[in-house]
C-alpha cells in the first residue's frame, strides 16, 4: 500500500452533526420567515410540464404533515428510507424489499402492479399489501390530468390508501434533530452492486449526507438563491435524473435546497422538452449523464429553442469522453449557449460524491477534477493478476458498510479504515484525478449499475444454457457500456443465431431495461475461467474488440 496520503486542496471544513431535514429545512428562532436560511417564500421545486411551484415552507409543511401521517415514520421523525429502481421486475424488486427489511412502500400508480405482483410473490395476502402500500402520484399537487393511472382511481387502486388521504391529518411540531453523536443514525439506503453479487444495500447516515453536501459547496458552480418570484429568478437548475439513484437523490433533489436555488423538474428525458424547459424557466445548470450529450450532437432541438441563459452542464453517473464534450460545446455555442460541461466522480458508497472538475478548470477534459475538502485518498498497486497495471484510488469519505452484508463490508474497507472504490485512478502533479479503469467488474450502462453475477445467475436458469458470462462493451456512439452475454449452449444443435436471440429475448423478459443484453449474445464453446474457477473476464474484453453479438444494438444514424 502506498504510504502517499493525498488531501484536497480545499480548505478543512466544519462539517455539522444534524439531520438532514434539519440542515436543509430547519426553522433559526434568530432568523424568522426563513426555512433552511432562505425566505420560506422562495421556490424550492417547479414542475416543468405543468409550471407547479412548492415553496420552500409549503415543502417543510408537507414534509412535517408527512411524517405525522406516517406515525413517526419518515425521515423528519427520524426513520429511514430505501430508494427502488422504477424500472425493476417484480423479482428485482422482492431482493430490495425484503433485503432492507422494509415495512411500507410508496408507489407511483403506473407501478402500483409490480409492486402488487411483487408482495403477492412473497405471499402476502390482499389485507397485506393494503398495509403496506401508499399510492404516491404527484397529480394532486400538479392538477395534472395526463398522469398514468390517475392517483384517485379506486377501480385500477384496489382500494389503496393514496397520498392525499396520507396527508392533512395534523403535522409534527418539528422534526428530530439527531445531533452530535445520533447524526450517524442511517437515513438512506440505496443500493449498490459493490464489485459482485446481488445489489447492497448501502447505509447512509444524516452525517454522511451533510457532510458531502457541504464539501461539494467549494468545488459546485456559485449560484444566486432564488427569490420569492419565479420571474426573478438568478439561478435555475435542471435535471432529468432518476431520484432513486443516488446522484439524483443527493445532487438533485437536496444539493438546490442547501444552496437555496430552484430545481426544475421532468420525470422523463425528451430532447425537445428538455430544450423547452431551458427556454421556458430560463435554466443555468443541468444535471446530465454522457448518454444525454450523445442525443445533443445530433437532435435538432438544440437549434429550435433559446438556450442562452445556459451556463453549465454537469455530468455523473458514468465516465465522460473528451471527444463527446468537444463536440456538444462546439453545436451549443453555435447556437448561442456558452456552455461550460464538467463532471464529478463518486460512489453510492460514498454519498455519492469524491471529487469535483470545477468549472474553472472544465477545459481539463476527462479529469473528475480535485478531492473535495476533508478527504483524503491512495494510490494503490494491484493485488491480482486481473488488475491493471495502473493504480487504485482506495480511499475517501465518509465510511459505512454494507447492509446486512458484513462479507461485503470487509471486502470492501481496509482494517485500517480506507475504502476501496474499485476504479482505476490516476492523479496528475497538480492534484487533478482521472478516472481511467475499473478492477471491480461491474458494468455501467448510461450511469445504471449491472453487476454481471446478477446477469449470469439468470442465463444459467435457462434450460438450454450450460455456463454463461456477461461482461460490459464498449458503445463510443452511445457513451456507455453494453452488457454482453458469453454462452454455452446445452447442446450443439442449438449453435445457431436464432438460439443466440431467444435467450437475449429470455433475459429481456426478466430484468430491468438497463439490464438488458443489448451488447448481444455470442455463443462460445466454454467460458474461459481460471484454475480456481474464476471467470477470465479480460480475457472475453479482449475479444470483445473483435466481433459483433447476436442481436447487437448498433449506432443510431445521425440525423
Amino acid at each position: 500500500m502506498s504510504d502517499v496520503i493525498h488531501t484536497s486542496p480545499y480548505p478543512a471544513l466544519r462539517l455539522p452533526r444534524q439531520s438532514i431535514f434539519t440542515y436543509l429545512l430547519g426553522l433559526d428562532p434568530a432568523s424568522p420567515g426563513k426555512i433552511g436560511g432562505y425566505s420560506g417564500a422562495a421556490i424550492a421545486f417547479v414542475d416543468a410540464a405543468t409550471g407547479t411551484t412548492l415553496t420552500r415552507e409549503a415543502l417543510r409543511s408537507y414534509a412535517l404533515q408527512f411524517a405525522h401521517s406516517l406515525n413517526s415514520r419518515a425521515a423528519a421523525a427520524g426513520y429511514r428510507a430505501t430508494l427502488a429502481n422504477s424500472a425493476y421486475t417484480s423479482a428485482e424488486l422482492a431482493h430490495q424489499y425484503t433485503d432492507s427489511s422494509a415495512h411500507l412502500i410508496f408507489a407511483h400508480p403506473s407501478l402500483v402492479s409490480v409492486v402488487r405482483a411483487m408482495l403477492g410473490s412473497l405471499g402476502c395476502t390482499e389485507a397485506e399489501i393494503r398495509q403496506r402500500v401508499i399510492v404516491a402520484g404527484s397529480a394532486w399537487l400538479t392538477k395534472s390530468q395526463s398522469e398514468e393511472a390517475g392517483d384517485e382511481s379506486p377501480l385500477d387502486l384496489g382500494g389503496l390508501l393514496t397520498i392525499t388521504s396520507f396527508l392533512s391529518r395534523g403535522e409534527l411540531q418539528s422534526e428530530v434533530p439527531f445531533s452530535g453523536a445520533n447524526a450517524d443514525a442511517t437515513v438512506y439506503m440505496c443500493y449498490s452492486s459493490g464489485t459482485t453479487g446481488q445489489p447492497k444495500g448501502v447505509e447512509s447516515t444524516h452525517y454522511n449526507i451533510t457532510s458531502v453536501i457541504e464539501i461539494l459547496k467549494p468545488a459546485f458552480p456559485s449560484l444566486i438563491p432564488a427569490s420569492a418570484s419565479p420571474s426573478e429568478f438568478s439561478d435555475v437548475i435542471f435535471g432529468v435524473i432518476p431520484y432513486y439513484h443516488i446522484y439524483g437523490a443527493i445532487m438533485f433533489l437536496q444539493i438546490p435546497l442547501a444552496l437555496g436555488v430552484p430545481a426544475v423538474i421532468m420525470p422523463k428525458f425528451d430532447p425537445s422538452g428538455f430544450c423547452s424547459a431551458i427556454e421556458k424557466y430560463r435554466v443555468t445548470v443541468a444535471l446530465i449523464v454522457p448518454p444525454m450529450l450523445v442525443v445533443f450532437t445530433r437532435h435538432e432541438a438544440i437549434t429550435k429553442y433559446d438556450l442562452s441563459t445556459l451556463k453549465v452542464l454537469f455530468s455523473g453517473a458514468a465516465p465522460l469522453g473528451a471527444e463527446l464534450v468537444a463536440s456538444v460545446t462546439t453545436r451549443l455555442q453555435s447556437v448561442g449557449a456558452n456552455v461550460v460541461i464538467t463532471q464529478g466522480y463518486g460512489l453510492t458508497e460514498t454519498s455519492p460524491a469524491i471529487s469535483f472538475l470545477p468549472v474553472e478548470h472544465a477545459s481539463r477534459v476527462g479529469s473528475v477534477g480535485f478531492l473535495l475538502p476533508n478527504l483524503e485518498a491512495r494510490l494503490v498497486k494491484e493485488e491480482d493478476s486481473e488488475a491493471s497495471s495502473s493504480s487504485d484510488l482506495e480511499g475517501a469519505g465518509e465510511l459505512w458498510g454494507y447492509l446486512g452484508n458484513p462479507k461485503a463490508t470487509a471486502a470492501s474497507i481496509t482494517p485500517d479504515g480506507w475504502f476501496k472504490t474499485g476504479d482505476i485512478v490516476i492523479r496528475d502533479r497538480e492534484g487533478f484525478f482521472t478516472v481511467v479503469d475499473r478492477r471491480k467488474e461491474l458494468i455501467k450502462y448510461k450511469g445504471f449499475q449491472v453487476p454481471p453475477a446478477e446477469l449470469e445467475s439468470l442465463l444459467l436458469q435457462h434450460p438450454e444454457v450450460a455456463d454463461a458470462a456477461v461482461i460490459g462493451v464498449d458503445s463510443k456512439e452511445e457513451a456507455t457500456e453494453l452488457p454482453r452475454g458469453y454462452i454455452v449452449p446445452s447442446s450443439p444443435s442449438l449453435n445457431t443465431q436464432e438460439f443466440a436471440k431467444s435467450v437475449q429475448e429470455w433475459v429481456s423478459q426478466r430484468v430491468a431495461p438497463h439490464k438488458r443484453l443489448r451488447g448481444g449474445v455470442v455463443l462460445v464453446d466454454v467460458v474461459p475461467k481460471s484454475a480456481a474457477g474464476k471467470i477470465l473476464r479480460r480475457e472475453l474484453r479482449e475479444r470483445a474488440k473483435q466481433e459483433i453479438g447476436v442481436g447487437q444494438m448498433l449506432p443510431r444514424a445521425k440525423l
